[in-house]
């Protein structure tokens, strides 16, 4: 009679790797220091539930803002931000991968996570009268200070607006 005692060592690692990966990649909120406010999204539903699309955004880090385009393919759509919402993130590859943290509808504290890919730029987004601008990064950060707006901090409504979101 063979044993097969080896069978269940590789699957035992097999599942013990992806548990762990599963705990090591949380979507608790509080585990993703960063913001992401989006300014735009165009996407398309697929058979089967995967949504896929593209649009612009700002990244708060480290109190800096930066501009990004992105694409995605994820199972959870998620909308351009309304107002100054913004949504939890982390990096998964720096400059190249973010995960966001999407709310689950309907289930109040949970979160699905989406990973964009993007294109990082030396300029922030701004809306004027509908349109979408960019800004060099030190404008918008002095705007941020004057209006006292910091949404990796929990300021998460500027005073004395403006301008858009």
């Amino acid at each position: 009679m063979r044993c097969r005692c080896m069978v269940f060592p590789p699957a035992l690692a097999l599942l013990f790797s992806f548990l762990t990966g599963a705990a090591a990649d949380s979507k608790n909120p509080s585990e993703a220091p960063l913001r992401v406010h989006v300014y735009q999204t165009r996407w398309q539903k697929h058979p089967g539930g995967v949504v896929d699309g593209e649009g612009r955004a700002n990244l708060f880090e480290g109190g800096q803002p930066r501009a990004f385009d992105y694409t995605f393919n994820c199972s959870e759509l998620f909308r351009a931000s309304i107002g100054w919402e913004t949504y939890p993130a982390k990096w998964r590859k720096r400059d190249g991968e973010l995960e966001i943290l999407v709310p689950v509808m309907g289930k109040p504290g949970e979160h699905r996570g989406c990973t964009l890919k993007v294109v990082m730029k030396n300029a922030a987004y701004y809306k004027r009268n509908g349109q979408l601008n960019e800004e060099p990064v030190p404008v918008f950060k002095a705007w941020m200070e004057k209006h006292n707006y910091d949404p990796e901090h929990g300021k998460n409504v500027p005073t004395g607006l403006d301008r858009e979101p």
